[in-house]
């Protein structure tokens, strides 16, 4: 490919920064893993398959990026050009492709910062309201809502796990699973508490309400890591599943919940007619949980707690959303802002992402300190 002294700088930046990819070099692991993966006995074993498995679909994608990122900006030269050759008529055309490669370059720059041991694998994300009533309940489902949005644009899979309804709207809580690559990677940094400010909708004189709801994020793990769960420790709690009505209501005890006793975690699953399927997926996400407590508890051994440890309380929210009296959402440890709230509601989150993985990769994220300022 040429470049142009008349080239943005940007596009022409990233017509050469495939040596981020180095794909030889790539080609050559894969062709590797392959030969590794081509061996019968390394199937006997799921502790070895697994990690190839992993490993050959990582190099595929970064393999798939460098093409990807070749032909895009090959169009854009293309484009280019034409319009050195008095083609006017392809400017929309050229600056939709410039804004689409601007996009697509920073997923790709956010990606490139995902490099801790549990990046690669699924979320499983609990969203619970903070005190409030319907207000946070209401809050949220917004916030539930906001995440499965961001998946669907990710081309991510979604499944809910367990949902309970609030009393009048909203949730009471939720938990639910996004399958994709990197998915816990991306979302990891959307730990914490997360602040409404808003004209509320359930209040007749129309007064501005404040409303807090708190968002876990841990990775889904995979049977090649050994949880230890003595049965002991374990409670056990079966129900009838709720809902809205219709089809969807069990009428026996399917659903189950699971309480792992020495640390409170609870877990639980309700969408299977099956109880031993909700009980298998309860057990899964409880393995999970457990995993990241345990990492949490070797991290706060090593580290002071003024670093990047975010305690959950309603005093140290992590992102402000503010519909009233201005509108824009604000993370309070990155100091990213993003001004269409509305944007962001519905599943925008990738400044927030990078902005969070800079930090990360920069030192850490400090504990958000909520201030005046600040709404």
């Amino acid at each position: 490919m040429t470049s142009n002294s008349n080239t943005p700088r940007y596009v022409r930046r990233c017509a050469t920064c495939g040596g981020i990819f180095d794909s030889p070099r790539l080609k050559k692991e894969l062709a590797t893993v392959e030969e590794k993966i081509s061996d019968p006995s390394v199937w006997a074993d799921a502790a070895r398959s697994q990690p190839l498995m992993r490993e050959r679909k990582r190099l595929e994608h970064q393999l798939a990026d460098d093409a990807e990122l070749a032909r895009r900006t090959g169009d854009i030269e293309a484009y280019f050009d034409l319009m050195r050759e008095g083609e006017l008529s392809v400017e929309p055309d050229l600056k939709r492709e410039i804004n689409s490669l601007v996009e697509f370059s920073e997923a790709l720059e956010s990606r490139t910062m995902l490099s801790e041991e549990n990046d690669p694998l699924n979320a499983i994300v609990t969203v619970h309201p903070g005190a409030g009533g319907t207000e946070s309940q209401d809050w949220a489902e917004m916030l539930m809502r906001m995440y499965l949005r961001w998946a669907e644009r990710q081309g991510f899979k979604t499944e809910i796990n367990e949902i309970q309804d609030g009393d009048e709207a909203g949730i009471k809580s939720a938990t639910f699973t996004i399958t994709g690559d990197f998915a816990f990677g991306l979302l990891g940094g959307e730990t914490g508490v997360h602040r409404l400010v808003r004209i509320s909708p359930f209040d007749q004189a129309k007064r501005r309400h404040t409303s807090f709801a708190s968002v876990f994020v841990s990775p889904e793990i995979d049977d090649s890591i050994v949880i230890d769960i003595k049965p002991d420790d374990l409670r056990i709690d079966t129900f009838r599943s709720g809902g809205k009505g219709g089809q969807h209501v069990n009428t026996t005890d399917s659903a189950v919940r699971i309480t792992h006793l020495p640390t409170g975690i609870v877990t639980g699953c309700q969408n299977e007619r099956s109880q031993h399927k909700n009980k298998e997926k309860a057990m899964k996400m409880m393995r999970s949980r457990l995993y990241e407590f345990e990492l949490d508890k070797k991290k706060a051994i090593s580290r002071k707690l003024e670093d990047t440890k975010l305690e959950i309380n309603f005093g140290s929210q992590i992102r402000s959303y503010v519909l009233q009296p201005y509108r824009m959402a604000k993370d309070l440890r990155t100091r990213v802002e993003v001004g269409d709230v509305d944007k962001v509601l519905d599943g925008y989150l990738e400044p927030f992402i990078r902005g969070y993985l800079k930090l990360r990769r920069e030192g850490g994220v400090p504990a958000a300190i909520v201030e005046e300022d600040d709404l």
